[in-house]
Order: structure tokens, then C-alpha cells, then sequence
């Protein structure tokens, strides 16, 4: 009902820049939370990245701040991912997630496929 796309991962140099986008689409009436999640490796807990409510309240993992930004745009239901001055250890699969409003009259935790990002010289 649901569906999340994810796009901009990629192989990018220490130090540099990517864009993620994520776009839901399906029966969505409103979205609540809007955020990123990240997998680094097996036998580690997916963690949050950053997440942005639809009031533009944004939270940030510490690891990433002041050099990750999200932001969204409500209208189109997208969700954005600006991450500069990455580091080796960013290297992971990165996962969109939106807590969407949709038929039934309930809220459902939608994913995306997920994206990786290689971060290495």
C-alpha cells in the first residue's frame, strides 16, 4: 500500500559529498516521521541516522552531526539525505523510512529497499 524508493547511494572519496532521496507513493493520506536508518554490517543493529517530523523537527544521531542534513518536501512526500565531509565508516546500507497515514485508517512504518553507500578511497 506503501512503497519507498530509495536513490543517490553510491562509491564516493573520504571527505566527500552524496545526496539520498526517498520518495513514497501509494495510498498515503499524511505522513507523520520521516527518516533515515543505516546497516553497517552483519551483526549490527540497524541505527538512525536522522529523522525529521512533518513539522520539520529534525534529530540527528551523534555521529553524523554537523555533517549530515535532512530535510523533506511535504507536497511530494520525499524525504532528502545530505551527507558532506563523509568517512570511512559511514560505509553502509541506508534505509529510508516513513510512518505513513493510508487506508484502513491506520499508520503503517513503510521501508525502502535500501542504498548502499561505499565510502573509500
Amino acid at each position: 500500500q506503501v512503497q519507498l524508493v530509495e536513490s543517490g547511494g553510491g562509491l564516493v572519496q573520504p571527505g566527500g559529498s552524496l545526496r539520498l532521496s526517498c520518495s513514497a507513493s501509494g495510498i498515503i493520506y499524511s505522513i507523520n516521521d520521516m527518516g533515515w536508518y543505516r546497516h553497517q554490517a552483519p551483526g549490527i543493529a540497524r541505527e538512525l541516522v536522522a529523522v525529521i517530523s512533518s513539522g520539520g523537527n529534525e534529530n540527528y544521531a551523534d555521529s553524523v552531526k554537523g555533517r549530515f542534513a535532512i530535510s523533506r518536501h511535504n507536497a511530494n512526500n520525499t524525504v532528502y539525505l545530505q551527507m558532506n565531509s563523509l568517512k570511512p565508516e559511514d560505509t553502509a546500507i541506508y534505509y529510508c523510512k516513513a510512518q505513513a497515514f493510508t487506508s484502513g485508517n491506520r499508520y503503517l512504518d513503510a521501508w525502502g529497499q535500501g542504498t548502499p553507500v561505499t565510502v573509500s578511497l
